[in-house]
């Protein structure tokens, strides 16, 4: 029994499986309040699904890239109540669980600000280049590098401004990573240390 979670973008989201079956599964639209709503979904998903708590295995989170204040929550979340239940937590990608489950080339970016984006490429799922914080020209000449034809996806909140750099790609928006994907790869992650992925400073600074 599987419990996933995010924080690390616009959308509060969780799931639960059991094997290769969806129990219960919820996205929430938000660009604040992670910290609030987090632990009234995963109760409200596990009256849902009719499991308890003690039931689970394995906790997935994403870890990054993403919001600074964002990702710790859904990590601090995710590290205290597999501590409390004795299972392990494991950590899974932003950008390799929006790009799950795709066929073809995919791009997956976060708008970054600042003239970046936080991007990573993939071919048939399998991972083509590391995630990385590129300007838009340099996430052009990537994606031009890396492509080998065939249908292309962009998606994410940064996929916009990769519009027009392959002719026909589709461009999808959404908040945040499928809480089932996160689930289905934290299944198969190795177990490890869970640290957020920080890929450039923060953008706040403490007064000198």
């Amino acid at each position: 029994m599987i419990l996933a979670l995010d924080t690390c973008l616009t959308a509060c989201s969780a799931a639960i499986l059991d094997g290769d079956r969806v129990l219960a599964a919820r996205s929430e639209a938000m660009p604040r309040g992670h910290q609030e709503r987090l632990a009234p979904m995963v109760r409200e998903l596990a009256a849902e699904a009719g499991v308890a708590f003690k039931t689970l295995t394995r906790i997935g989170v994403t870890v990054g890239p993403g919001s600074f204040t964002g990702l710790r929550v859904g990590i601090a979340f995710a590290k205290g109540l597999g501590a409390a239940l004795s299972v392990p937590v494991v950590g899974v990608g932003t950008l390799e669980a929006m790009a799950f489950g795709r066929t073809g080339f995919v791009a997956a970016a976060i708008d970054a600000r600042r003239g970046q984006i936080y991007l990573q490429l993939f071919g048939d799922g399998a991972a083509l280049t590391a995630p990385d914080a590129v300007t838009l020209e340099t996430a052009a000449a990537r994606i031009a590098e890396v492509y080998a034809g065939g249908p292309a996806t962009f998606t994410g909140s940064g996929a916009p401004l990769l519009d027009g750099i392959l002719a026909g790609a589709a461009i999808e928006t959404p908040d945040g990573p499928d809480p089932v994907a996160i689930a289905r790869l934290a299944a198969a992650a190795p177990l490890r240390p869970v640290r957020p992925l920080y890929l450039r400073a923060p953008d706040a600074k403490l007064p000198i």
